[in-house]
């Protein structure tokens, strides 16, 4: 791990010098992309130096314990040298950490799909509750949204609505997002007073950049038809929505959230790379639509990843076994952070090959 160690601390320190250059100052992406790498090895190199020095000062009491003639004295550099080697070994352990390979696309901006799953109304209206909670949770990490496509229900929810997320570590945070979210509620229809059981699916896609998927425009049909609200009626009298159809792929994107055609087109194309690249990325492992129902499941009740329980005012996160009694903080109000944590220290520990 040392040496390892130290050709980052060389590397650091050859971007620490790129980075004042002149010439790198006047070129934008270079001075965006020298950044980001410096960034990304910035608390590798400070836990290192950190390492050294706990090493060094555990080392420097051991040896005036050896050269102290004084009982209590020498007990006090040894106890000293015990504190050095425990921060040590606290500092080998997030190193292990820190080391450990990074997703590719941990940095990037997130396409994020959420569609109604069991459940009818109820579960539009699901779809509507975690369209607000991951809205909120951008809002207080300083990201930007955007819907992208949305299809509401006649009861102020969604059948199935697609939100771009844009902010630095977007994908890295919302990624385990991914699967069956499950509602338990008396919906305000229910006059007996039973507890309903509804689902909504998540699907969390990293967003792609052009240089990363080729879209020629040959591969594209481009159709577009006036703009319809819930229970089809008109809300725009021109014909602004767009729908795009990949025809190698029969990946069909309808957009109609905008009075500009030429905004919906441009929306409808940053979904509709994200959707490609998510596509080539799973055809590495197995074809997509096994990924796919790997990652979102079928949206039936007994399949879950978490639950969402009214009555108790508890979440629940499957994977992990953490329950929240905060319910209107986390679904209301975006309080993620606790879930969000958990969930990257799993990822963590199954890289490691531990159990926590």
């Amino acid at each position: 791990m040392r040496e390892r160690l130290e050709e980052i601390e060389r590397t650091y320190e050859e971007l620490t010098r790129e980075l004042s250059s002149p010439d790198v100052a006047s070129d934008h992406a270079r001075l965006r992309d020298l950044g980001r790498k410096h960034r990304e090895l910035e608390d590798i190199v400070a836990a290192s130096q950190e390492h050294r020095k706990a090493l060094a000062e555990a080392e420097e009491a051991r040896s005036l314990a050896r050269a102290e003639e004084d009982p209590e004295s020498r007990e006090f550099y040894r106890q000293e040298a015990a504190q050095a080697e425990e921060q040590a070994r606290k500092l080998e352990e997030r190193l292990e950490v820190l080391l450990l390979p990074k997703d590719p696309n941990d940095q990037k901006n997130v396409v994020l799909e959420i569609r109604a799953g069991a459940g009818g109304q109820e579960a539009a209206l699901f779809a509507g509750d975690l369209l607000g909670m991951y809205r909120r949770y951008a809002e207080r990490r300083g990201w930007k949204t955007e819907v992208l496509s949305s299809s509401p229900s006649d009861l102020g929810g969604f059948k199935e609505v697609v939100l771009e997320i844009r902010g630095e570590g977007a994908y890295s945070r919302l990624k385990h997002e991914s699967g069956v979210h499950r509602v338990q509620r008396i919906p305000e229809t229910e006059s007996g007073g039973r507890i309903h059981t509804s689902t909504a699916t998540v699907a969390v896609l990293p967003e792609a950049e052009e240089v990363e998927v080729a879209v020629r425009p040959e591969d594209i049909q481009v159709d577009v038809f006036r703009s319809s609200g819930p229970g089809g009626q008109s809300v725009n009298t021109t014909d602004s929505a767009v729908r795009l159809t990949h025809k190698p792929t029969r990946i069909v994107i309808s957009v109609q959230e905008e009075r500009s055609q030429l905004q919906n087109r441009e929306k409808a194309m940053r979904y509709l790379r994200a959707r490609l690249l998510k596509l080539e990325q799973d055809r590495q492992q197995q074809e997509e639509a096994d990924a796919r129902r790997a990652q979102v499941g079928t949206g039936e009740r007994s399949e879950k990843i978490r639950t969402y329980n009214f009555p108790q005012s508890r979440v629940t996160d499957h994977r992990v076994g953490l329950t929240s009694h905060r319910l209107d903080g986390i679904l209301g109000e975006g309080e993620l952070d606790e879930f969000v944590e958990a969930l990257a220290a799993w990822e963590r520990a199954q890289q490691l090959g531990r159990d926590e």
